[in-house]
């Protein structure tokens, strides 16, 4: 008997033992990975690290850049310098002898630290943080939004000062910022991986693109001057007898002559570097919009109705104005987001607040390619 109860405590020790590695290891794979959220409106400085060519770039193009400056979030690293950016050109307009700028919108498909751990920035990452929902004002609460994937995850809409004589558009080592439009959940771990394998490059080490060369100044030729000729007497040969003389006339002598020479020419400087700016005459937009039930924005209570909203440049960040009947009811800061497509129909989006009220917080506009998302902060 006591070797029965001995054989079967063996059995259950044994058992245990293999079972509890397998508990252990689905344990782990269930515990989640610590994430590192960089909030959206977050701006990645980048330099290029392949030139585009005045002549040759067009949309559908690849761009090949790399961060030129770390970006943290809540004191950790998230986002190490020299961490490789990929991205492809949607709109090109060039300059022209008219116009000295160029204008460009990027798109960015993916992020590649120096550990080869890899980030794709072509689709809406789930994350922690509640996208704005789209406007059932008739409803009670607000509802998840049924167009947030069509917001670009991450953009650059760069300004060029650019000559149009010059042969590069942006060279290597030109400076953007890429904006990030959603947040962007990362590994903490492979990210604290990357940053101790990370050896960012000098900007100096970027070569320029450009083959022009000056042209140096010339001092020209002076004149060449040709002296004349003299003349020759007439010849006289004396006749015979009852013959008169036979005269052969002379020749004129011809004038010095002067050919003129060569002025010299100007020098000829190779075109200015393209400068990355902004547009100094930024696009003013007004927006008509409808509230069929009350919202509150920054507080303040906005009845059914119609109302409009204005805005300069279509740059990262702006300040808005929402106006009823023309008259200015509220001024919050926004995110001005560029989408995938034009919106079918105009769409607000509302947050439910802590006291069952909405608040406004997005709108997007029908036949175009960008919304706004308001910043009202938590009330």
């Amino acid at each position: 008997m006591r070797r029965i109860m001995l054989a079967f405590l063996l059995t259950a020790i044994t058992a245990a033992a293999q079972t509890n590695p397998e508990v252990q290891s689905r344990a782990q794979a269930a515990t989640p990975k610590p994430k590192i959220v960089i909030p959206a409106g977050t701006t990645v400085p980048l330099a290029l690290t392949e030139p585009l060519l005045a002549r040759s770039a067009k949309a559908g193009d690849s761009i090949y850049a790399e961060t030129a400056f770390p970006v943290v979030v809540n004191n950790q690293m998230a986002i190490p310098v020299g961490t490789y950016v990929q991205g492809q050109i949607d709109t090109l307009t060039r300059s022209g002898w008219l116009s000295s700028h160029a204008q460009l919108q990027i798109h960015f498909t993916k992020l590649i630290f120096t550990t080869g751990y890899t980030v794709e920035l072509t689709v809406l990452q789930d994350t922690d943080q509640e996208m704005p929902s789209a406007s059932p004002e008739s409803t009670a609460a607000a509802t998840p939004p049924p167009a947030a994937g069509d917001v670009i995850p991450a953009v650059a809409t760069p300004y060029v000062e650019v000559s149009s004589r010059s042969e590069v558009l942006l060279d290597n080592g030109s400076q953007i910022e890429m904006v990030l439009q959603v947040p962007l959940r990362l590994n903490a771990a492979k990210v604290a991986a990357a940053v101790r394998q990370s050896s960012p490059r000098p900007l100096t080490q970027f070569k320029s693109a450009t083959r022009r060369r000056p042209i140096p100044t010339t001092s020209g030729t002076s004149d060449t001057a040709i002296p004349g000729t003299p003349g020759t007497p007439p010849t006289v040969i004396p006749g015979g007898p009852g013959m008169p003389d036979t005269v052969i006339p002379g020749t004129p002598g011809t004038p010095p002559a002067v050919i003129p020479g060569s002025p010299g020419t100007a020098a000829v400087p190779c075109p200015g570097p393209p400068v990355v700016g902004s547009n100094p005459k930024p696009q003013s937009y007004r927006k008509s919009f409808q509230i069929a039930s009350p919202l509150r924005i920054s507080g303040i209570p906005l009845v059914s109705g119609s109302y409009e909203v204005a805005w300069n440049g279509s740059s990262p960040s702006a300040q808005v104005e929402i106006l009823e009947n023309g008259n200015s009811v509220a001024r919050v800061p926004a995110r001005v987001v560029l989408l995938r497509g034009e919106s079918p129909a105009d769409t607000l989006g509302t947050r439910a607040d802590a006291d069952g009220s909405l608040s406004l917080q997005s709108l997007r506009f029908a036949g175009e390619k960008l919304a706004l998302y308001l910043d009202q902060g938590t009330e």
